[in-house]
């Protein structure tokens, strides 16, 4: 199981080649930093195509108060959004700063999340083609390539109509993984960043398009135990979904 596995070494910034995640001592600064990587996310998965009508949230925990959550508000396009335009909601529903309203059946799923995972920044559930035609078709994300080996053993599915009022239950079939493939709706992705939520959730949707395409046209070839395990420890941690990350979100902080 994923928290069983050691934490990886860390990798030295001159390897990466920039700087690694910042840490902020002082929570007003690091809560000001998760604003603005949410609102960066949300418009990047926007951009994607990756929202519907009034579904698809982003969450990130605030680093100072307890079970409250800055998420974007309900009915606003992603594309539009600020940090100035995010909520701050509690664990039960209620806006605690912002001028509008939340989706509480939604933001249900998020609380529930945030609190069953303490060690979790952010909670990634929205909506792209290709993650609810795999939940349709009720599968997890085959090791087919080194990029879906980031998903191998740490990802699960709830099989079953998850509807109104099982947050809990989503929140439970969750579990230690990094990704859900929730049945008949689609994809959940966290991370221990907003940045880190956010890629697994567009590499989770990457890995789904071509695992469609790839039974569509055959018989996919599986990488082994031993191949796939050791992919999942090269690219599967959240530093490298930290890294992957950032060329998205420059593209799209440069063109906001």
């Amino acid at each position: 199981m994923a928290a069983d596995r050691p934490a990886p070494a860390p990798v030295p910034e001159e390897r990466l080649g920039f700087e690694l995640p910042p840490v902020h001592e002082d929570p007003a600064r690091e809560r000001a930093y998760r604003k603005e990587r949410l609102a960066l996310a949300l418009r990047l998965l926007g951009r994607l195509g990756y929202e519907d009508g009034v579904d698809g949230h982003v969450s990130a925990r605030d680093p100072e108060f307890e079970d409250c959550y800055w998420v974007n508000p309900f009915g606003r396009p992603f594309g539009a959004l600020t940090a100035e335009d995010l909520l701050l909601v509690d664990g039960d529903g209620r806006v605690r700063q912002g001028g509008r309203r939340v989706n509480g059946l939604a933001f249900a799923v998020h609380a529930a999340v945030h609190r069953a995972r303490p060690e979790t920044v952010a909670v990634v559930r929205t909506y792209g083609p290709y993650g609810r035609a795999l939940a349709a078709l009720g599968e997890l994300l085959a090791p087919i390539s080194p990029q879906a080996c980031a998903f191998y053993e740490d990802h699960a599915l709830l099989d079953g109509y998850a509807g109104t009022g099982d947050a809990d239950r989503i929140a439970r079939a969750l579990g230690p993984y990094k990704a859900l493939v929730l049945r008949h709706h689609g994809l959940l992705t966290v991370g221990d960043s907003v940045d880190a939520a956010a890629w697994w959730f567009v590499a989770a949707e990457r890995a789904a398009q071509v695992q469609l395409i790839a039974r569509a046209a055959g018989k996919p070839a599986v990488i082994d135990h031993r191949g796939a395990a050791a992919a999942r420890e090269r690219f599967g941690t959240d530093l490298a979904a930290w890294v992957n990350y950032q060329p998205l979100s420059r593209q799209v902080a440069s063109t906001s």
